[in-house]
């Protein structure tokens, strides 16, 4: 399908170089992570046996081949995703894995020419957080979906409900300069925390009997990939990158003991206070 020329140019950079890249490489440590929402999604968009599915936001393609195993042989999931390296291992797992009815392909859910109707539902596993105009992109994906198709995702709630998700900026900041208080509404991780802006962009986008909820999930992390998940990924990934050795040292060295009240039994484990957000096309 042809593909006219993507506005969301930061978030194309940033998943098709270092994000991307370092997401590949800690792809079954982030699927460990995610998984308990693979059944929330899933279960929550399935449209029955034989269903069409697209997957915004596919990144590596878990949530995309649970639902294609989901909806059978006579099925289909497509996967969506901006991060051609991400795209590129989700096609490697199709292959390795079997599942001969998911696909994927590269692209930006707001400007993709998707095939009007096609769709019998649309999930997301915390893929829709980062356009920069989110009505354009919920309408463009709205008109991919057949009338009365399903949408549901997932995205995260408040930063002050993570407080796991925010504890690597909170022990670094006494060594950075001090940063610009965030836009809210910004693309990003926590653009969608406010519950009621979330049903504002559906409502503004087409999309009816729109339910917006809490869901709190529980998440584990092994003891021995913590801190590369805390050092690799996020606001402090991006950070570390940049800085020079010596202060990103000092940074590494206090993670340990900030995390630590999140460590039992070999684990780090952990709310995700999140949003799962369903409508109707």
């Amino acid at each position: 399908m042809p593909q006219s020329a993507q506005p969301n140019i930061r978030q194309a950079a940033l998943w098709n170089d270092a994000s991307g890249k370092a997401w590949v490489a800690m792809q079954p440590i982030m699927d460990g992570v995610l998984a308990p929402f693979e059944s929330l999604v899933v279960g929550s968009g399935y449209p029955g046996e034989g269903g069409n599915v697209l997957d915004i936001g596919c990144g590596a393609g878990a949530t995309t081949l649970a639902m294609a195993r989901r909806v059978g042989g006579d099925g289909r999931c497509a996967g969506l995703d901006i991060s051609r390296p991400l795209v590129a291992l989700a096609m490697e797992r199709k292959r390795v894995e079997e599942v001969a009815n998911a696909s994927f392909e590269v692209g930006d859910a707001q400007t993709f020419a998707f095939e009007t109707g096609r769709f019998d539902a649309v999930v997301s596993r915390f893929g829709v957080m980062f356009f920069d105009d989110p009505v354009a992109a919920f309408t463009n994906i709205r008109q991919a979906a057949r009338p009365g198709g399903k949408l549901a995702f997932v995205a995260w709630r408040s930063p002050a409900e993570n407080d796991f998700m925010t504890t690597a900026a909170r022990a670094a900041a006494p060594f950075l300069p001090p940063a610009p208080a965030p836009d809210p509404d910004a693309p990003g991780q926590f653009a969608f925390a406010d519950g009621a802006r979330v049903k504002r962009i559906l409502e503004a986008s087409g999309w009816s009997s729109i339910k917006v909820e809490k869901a709190d999930v529980l998440c584990r992390i092994a003891e021995g990939d913590l801190m590369t998940y805390v050092t690799r990924l996020g606001p402090l990934g991006a950070a570390l990158r940049e800085l020079d050795q010596a202060t990103a040292e000092k940074i590494t060295k206090v993670l340990p003991a900030a995390f630590a009240p999140f460590v039992k039994d070999g684990e780090a484990r952990f709310n995700a206070a999140c949003w799962l957000a369903t409508a109707l096309a």
